[in-house]
């Protein structure tokens, strides 16, 4: 009897243009490969149902929800064959079309393309795909970069080649028009730091006189905007230059065909105001060594901590953030008040910054609505800070932070991810600026270790290796060795073998805090070697509590 060959037809196209139409691109491939497979029917091929389409997605990316779905099959052994059009339609990258093949190898599956002859079972076959794929790439490469040498030639005749629209304009062909009552607002801004001179002074006028950011509706009706204006979108109205009638692209800026909010004279005296204030803040940090979060950090009644230090014997200066009512109110008790220390907090929030942008859904969710060439070019602007950035620059991205007893909220800076990825910042999602995660302090002495259980944990292996050694050694014991042998073989001493046998009877919740890295801070090997472990798992828990 003649073995089915269960077929699966996959189509996809870069654009969504033509999309709407009722016989669209991507029906023509679907129908081309179904009377392909029809043809093959005395080989057994049958057609699976399901539909496989990825419609305005580029093939320079696995990252399509229809081919997701397709390999998640082939991994389940749903599907014997994909069917595409033309190989270009599965791939476009040979490092992508590698990761499909051994999806395909490991499941016994295959593909075949309609309009291009090969077999991928032979050498032959494969080199034949490898080269059309080459060309693919080739040609995705050099197509990308003529777009962006035109988006270039473009903007430097002042052209405004599309993206988020910023507030106080609306599109009008390839420039832009003003939006008066949007306009009025951006003036607002800049007449209030002309008249108050400072960023956050303006921010807290904005809030008073309850003015409110763009609302925008993308093309799947999620509505964003309209919220207050936080202190990092003030800085980004007053430093844009598109304010000016000019236009930005890769760091250059130049003249362009929109008809300008602000006179450029005008913004011109902004931004060396703005520069003067920056300067003057570093100069005051370089001068204190300013802790990174300054002025980011409250605690849960709302109050602000501020930077403090102090010296060790030996003087080492010591940093700290410390709830400001304890030096308001210096010398009056407050129980409830917070003390951290301030480089392990900086670097702690650094990991979980750098975690937050290296999740690879992080730039998928970042603008609602945006189109999958768009993500692609978020991601390559977020990949190199989640690489490559340094704790300051990562702190830069933080808004506010607070804390609370066994919790952090995290908030991310609008504008400063705007601008990374060259978007407007009422455009992103809220709901992915804000991040809850557990957070506790563990003491050692005067020690305090701050644990954010989002950020991986840092595991003991030296002691996990000793419980793995003290059950081995317990197995053997209760076999007839004695500690003796046991140390002669192990080459090591009796005496450690004796201290670290109780490792093998630790309470099992210890045993996995060990694991998970949530052990008590002063609970390590050097720790049992000079203490001994009490076998009842109460009086562990109890122990171990005032570690």
């Amino acid at each position: 009897m003649m073995k089915k060959l269960r077929c699966a037809i996959y189509t996809r196209k870069s654009s969504e243009d033509g999309l709407e139409q009722e016989f669209n691109s991507l029906d023509a491939q679907r129908e081309a490969c179904a009377a392909y497979v029809a043809s093959q029917k005395h080989e057994g091929w049958v057609l699976l149902p399901e539909f496989y389409d990825d419609g305005g997605l580029s093939g320079g990316s696995l990252e399509r929800p229809a081919l997701q779905r397709l390999l998640d099959a082939v991994r389940q052994g749903q599907v014997d064959q994909i069917v595409v059009y033309k190989i270009d339609r599965l791939t476009r990258s040979l490092a992508d079309f590698s990761k499909i093949v051994d999806i395909l190898d490991a499941a016994e599956a295959s593909f075949v393309s309609v309009t291009q002859s090969f077999n991928t079972a032979t050498s032959m076959g494969r080199l034949t795909l490898n080269m059309l794929l080459s060309f693919a790439q080739f040609e995705r490469e050099v197509t990308a970069e003529r777009i962006r040498d035109k988006i270039a030639a473009s903007k430097r005749k002042g052209l405004w080649m599309g993206g988020s629209v910023p507030m106080g304009y609306d599109p009008d062909g390839r420039t832009l028009k003003i939006n008066e009552p949007e306009a009025e607002t951006i003036r607002t801004l800049y007449d209030l730091y002309e008249h108050l001179g400072t960023v956050r002074a303006v921010k807290d006028e904005v809030d008073q006189r309850k003015l409110r950011s763009r609302r925008r509706t993308s093309a799947n009706g999620k509505v964003t905007g309209g919220g207050v204006f936080d202190r990092g979108h003030v800085h980004h109205i007053l430093t844009n230059p598109i304010y000016a009638g000019r236009i930005r692209h890769k760091g250059k800026v130049f003249e362009g065909q929109h008809e300008a909010i602000i006179d450029p004279d005008r913004w011109d005296r902004v931004q060396k105001r703005l520069r003067a204030c920056a300067a003057r803040s570093r100069s005051k940090a370089s001068a204190k060594r300013i802790s990174l979060l300054c002025g980011k950090l409250f605690d849960e009644t709302g109050d602000r901590l501020t930077p403090s230090h102090s010296k060790t014997k030996s003087g080492v200066r010591l940093r700290y953030y410390i709830s400001h009512r304890l030096v308001a109110q210096s010398g009056q008790p407050h129980p409830d008040a917070w003390r951290l220390p301030a480089e392990e907090l900086e670097r702690k929030v650094a990991e979980l910054v750098r975690s937050v942008l290296s999740d690879s859904s992080f730039a998928v969710r970042l603008v609602p609505g945006a189109s999958a060439d768009a993500i692609g070019k978020h991601a390559k602007a977020i990949k190199p800070q989640a690489a490559e950035a340094d704790g300051p620059a990562l702190l830069d991205l933080v808004d506010k932070i607070n804390i609370a007893p066994g919790y952090m909220r995290l908030r991310l800076d609008a504008s400063t991810l705007a601008e990374m990825i060259n978007a407007d910042p009422d455009d992103l999602d809220d709901g992915i600026l804000l991040h809850n995660m557990p957070f506790q302090l563990r003491k050692r002495g005067v020690e305090t270790k701050i644990i954010l259980t989002d950020v991986q944990a840092d595991t003991d292996e030296t002691l996990i290796r000793n419980i793995a050694r003290a059950h081995i050694w317990f197995e053997r014991i209760k076999a007839g060795e004695t500690f003796s042998e046991i140390a002669n073989k192990e080459d090591t001493s009796k005496r450690r073998i004796q201290h670290l046998i109780g490792l093998a009877f630790l309470a099992p919740d210890i045993v996995r805090d060990v694991l998970d890295g949530k052990q008590p801070v002063g609970f390590t090997t050097e720790w049992c070697l000079r203490h001994d472990l009490p076998s009842d798992w109460a009086k562990q828990r109890l122990l171990l509590k005032t570690l």
